[in-house]
């Protein structure tokens, strides 16, 4: 089964407008059925929020400033969600410093290992990347977000180490103006040797930002350990709009079925790509493309009439064949 996720999201417990509860209605309304609630540098949990229906994910945002004009400064930001559903304690904490919003109002309810000292955050590639390999190493799953926002560019993120995927779109930041669908900068991270997964996620504080970018993920059932394990399996793909609906690779050959589209692209890690595109006023639904070994890796991007995409990960020739 695959099963609608939003793997960014914000609330009442840090700088977002919907509570917890409307939240749920909102993306139970919307076809979800996952959400991870990543407040800014507070993991508060939400399990009276589940049922048969709807699972929610514990997680939380952690964000690195430069020491600039914050109009002007270069931020990263990361979320860390957990793998295990009793894993609440955060890492890389610090208890007065880095906390948004009504975030302070929730430091009774966190755990954290008070034998550590506080954690002092520097925007610069050793630093982040070990808050990724902290949060690696202590059972959480690590995305990169919204580049554009966070005006970094490529020397600052290819030497950022330790995450399990980057966003590819980030909804919310797209409404508001920036260029938040990152095709390139995937590309870029895997040519750099990063092998990583692609999400879409909303990034909504507010209702308005729910439901534009989403992450499909196949798993047995709905259960916090059956989603949190096909993750960083990477059982999942990303999109704005379209559906996939199967994908394989048999005999040299990558297959993929989906929703109507207007074009169905393979990328690969070098200067080979193919392109299925529609006849003017139809569609395409299904491509087959040959792989070869040098390709590196091969992924697939979906694009429908209205110019959103659905995003497989990549996957790597020498695991392939």
């Amino acid at each position: 089964s695959f099963y609608k996720a939003n793997l960014h999201c914000h609330t009442t417990v840090s700088d977002g407008r919907m509570s917890p509860e409307e939240a749920k209605k909102i993306f139970k309304r919307k076809g979800y059925s996952v959400v991870a609630f990543t407040d800014h540098d507070v993991m508060v949990p939400h399990p009276e929020l589940a049922d048969e229906e709807f699972l929610p994910l514990n997680g939380y945002e952690m964000e690195v400033n430069e020491e600039k004009e914050a109009r002007f400064r270069k931020t990263c930001h990361m979320c860390l969600i957990a793998i295990e559903p009793d894993n609440l304690k955060q890492v890389c904490f610090h208890r007065s410093k880095y906390l948004g919003g009504n975030s302070a109002n929730y430091l009774d309810k966190i755990q954290y290992d008070e034998n550590e000292p506080d954690y002092i955050r520097e925007h610069t590639h050793e630093c982040i990347s070990d808050m990724m390999k902290k949060g690696r190493e202590n059972g959480f799953f690590v995305t990169y977000n919204h580049p554009d926002w966070s005006l970094e560019n490529y020397s600052d993120y290819m030497g950022y180490n330790h995450m399990n995927a980057m966003e590819i779109f980030n909804n919310e930041c797209y409404l508001i103006g920036y260029c938040e669908y990152n095709e390139k900068t995937y590309d870029d991270m895997l040519r750099g040797g990063k092998r990583i997964y692609c999400i879409a996620a909303d990034d909504c504080h507010h209702e308005e930002a729910c439901g534009g970018g989403f992450t499909m993920i196949k798993a047995e059932k709905l259960e916090y350990r059956a989603i949190t394990n096909a993750l960083v399996e990477g059982n999942f793909y990303a999109s704005q709009g379209p559906l996939i609906y199967d994908l394989w690779f048999e005999n040299g050959k990558i297959h993929i079925d989906c929703s109507d589209a207007v074009s169905i692209a393979m990328h690969t890690s070098s200067r080979r790509a193919l392109l299925i595109l529609a006849n003017d006023g139809e569609s395409v639904n299904t491509a087959d493309f040959d792989v070869v070994p040098e390709d590196g890796y091969v992924r697939i991007t979906v694009t429908d009439s209205k110019g959103k995409h659905a995003n497989t990960n990549a996957y790597f020739t020498d695991e392939l064949f």
